[in-house]
């Protein structure tokens, strides 16, 4: 018999195949747009509320990840873990679902025409996530957007545009995930476990980071990598790293 975990590995395999096979030349459209912005200096934002924070967070800094990225990280979208007490589940459940907010996000950054947005949301329908992206729309900056069309499509925008993620991205690259996230049953137990969401969307981070570096490579521009210090070249990793943080604040400054 099939253990709970073989099948838990074995559905992740086939949602990471899935998009391996399916959403490849997404990856390449959505990477082109990245060192497009990188090439000439510019920043590619990465955003997501709730989980969708997560593979925002491992596009910079983290070992094997270029300077460029830059995300966007906002302590009231990502602290859904603090069930009780301060900026806990409940006031992110509310404020994730306020329109305007997004937008006063986006003040905060001083963003370019020239630069790439790279959302990620499961849904895509939520209020903050519209937000940033018709506010992109109508700048005219790229909108890259990570998401699950099987769940997007089955399930109505809750921003006043009517609008989902995945009908203004520029480029979309589909997860796949079903309606559920979590897909495995347990006789006995009425609701699914088991989510897969951001396992497969951290995967599509590092996957479109790394196309991002080759394509650059291409160019004949070399993106200045991340590397780990924790090894015994510790401290020459950290004055590269050192270095890298320096080009940001050199690309953040000149805005």
């Amino acid at each position: 018999m099939t253990s709970l975990i073989d099948r838990y590995f074995e559905s992740l395999a086939e949602r990471l195949d899935r998009v391996r096979t399916t959403q490849s030349q997404a990856i390449e459209q959505a990477a082109a747009l990245c060192a497009k912005s990188i090439a000439r200096e510019k920043l590619v934002f990465t955003f997501g509320t709730g989980h969708g924070a997560l593979p925002a967070l491992e596009c910079f800094p983290r070992t094997g990840t270029i300077v460029g990225f830059r995300p966007i990280v906002e302590s009231t979208m990502i602290s859904f873990h603090h069930v009780w007490g301060d900026m806990g589940a409940r006031q992110y459940r509310f404020i994730h679902a306020q329109e305007g907010y997004g937008r006063a996000i986006l003040r905060s950054h001083q963003l370019d025409p020239a630069d790439t947005m790279l959302l990620f949301s499961h849904s895509g329908i939520n209020a903050v996530i519209m937000d940033i992206a018709m506010e992109c729309k109508e700048r005219g900056i790229a909108l890259i957007g990570v998401t699950s069309l099987p769940h997007s499509s089955r399930t109505p925008s809750r921003h006043s545009s009517g609008k989902r993620l995945f009908e203004v991205a520029d480029v979309i690259i589909d997860t796949g995930i079903p309606l559920a996230d979590a897909s495995l049953t347990i006789e006995g137990l009425d609701a699914p476990v088991g989510a897969s969401s951001t396992s497969v969307t951290i995967a599509v981070a590092h996957a479109l980071v790394a196309v991002t570096a080759e394509k650059l490579v291409r160019q004949g521009i070399e993106p200045q990598v991340m590397v780990s210090p924790n090894t015994s070249g510790k401290e020459a990793a950290n004055r590269q790293n050192d270095e890298n943080y320096e080009d940001l604040w050199r690309r953040l400054k000149a805005r």
